[in-house]
């Protein structure tokens, strides 16, 4: 079990359904969730993707269901969902991060390949919270989507990214207005570059590691730990009252406009 700034108990009685669930930033998202009370429904293409993390959750005692889905499928995410209010009666938080990432120049890139992230990062976060949304009005739960700030500037090699993650904070922040009337919170967080995941080991070369590093106000690279942090608390009852917020965790990176590409 790893170190808490939060009490263990935080999230106690929370079921939590959480897309990439297996891997990466909402892996540990995942894993911190259950550390902290809440019983976890986990969901990726591939179950072989989910049994490591389920393991890793019940072994560290909490309790852990995983659920193949692609959410890019309408019927399959109903699907996963209708499995988990069968096996815990409820969703109380989902947690949008399934996503899809490669770089690629512009000039290069198939429409078929911008349009394979569109949907599965646009397209599935919406599949997602629409097929959510009757347990959640139920439970007046929330949404916390995954974002980023690779759109907030430009960042080139990423226009299939940008333009899905700016698709996922529209999903947010209109959300947030229309089902707020249902006690119905939604939120996102937007990391910085996590160097403690598969993809930036994958996406950026040590060189220009070392170049961005420098030019972090914070003067270093985020860990999923820091994104975890933020999840907690934006899921928690100490956010109560946040309400179609995307939260910027990059230790001010992006403020400076520092490339990632």
């Amino acid at each position: 079990m790893t170190e808490t700034i939060f009490t263990r108990d935080i999230l106690q009685g929370k079921v939590a359904f959480v897309t990439g669930g297996g891997t990466g930033i909402t892996g540990g998202i995942a894993r911190a969730m259950a550390e902290h009370g809440a019983k976890l429904a986990i969901t990726s293409r591939k179950t072989e993707n989910l049994e490591p993390m389920k393991k890793l959750i019940e072994d560290g005692g909490g309790e852990c269901l995983a659920v193949a889905a692609d959410v890019r499928d309408y019927e399959a995410v109903e699907s996963a969902i209708a499995q988990t209010v069968e096996h815990f009666g409820k969703i109380d938080i989902v947690v949008n991060g399934a996503a899809g990432n490669f770089l690629c120049a512009a000039d290069e890139l198939s429409a078929n390949g911008f349009g394979t992230v569109v949907d599965i990062d646009t397209k599935g976060t919406f599949n997602v919270c629409r097929a959510s949304f009757e347990e959640l009005k139920r439970s007046k739960g929330q949404i916390l989507n995954i974002s980023a700030t690779l759109h907030y500037l430009a960042t080139p090699m990423q226009i299939h990214v940008s333009a899905a993650k700016a698709g996922v904070d529209a999903i947010t922040r209109n959300l947030s207005v229309e089902w707020g009337r249902y006690g119905i919170r939604v939120n996102g967080i937007a990391p910085g570059p996590i160097e403690d995941t598969e993809g930036m080991k994958r996406l950026l070369p040590e060189p220009l590691k070392d170049k961005i590093t420098k030019k972090i106000p914070l003067g270093r690279f985020g860990r999923i730990k820091d994104i975890e942090n933020a999840a907690l608390f934006l899921t928690s009852d100490a956010a109560g009252y946040i309400n179609g917020v995307t939260l910027v965790v990059d230790g001010g990176q992006w403020l400076l406009g520092t490339s990632l590409a």
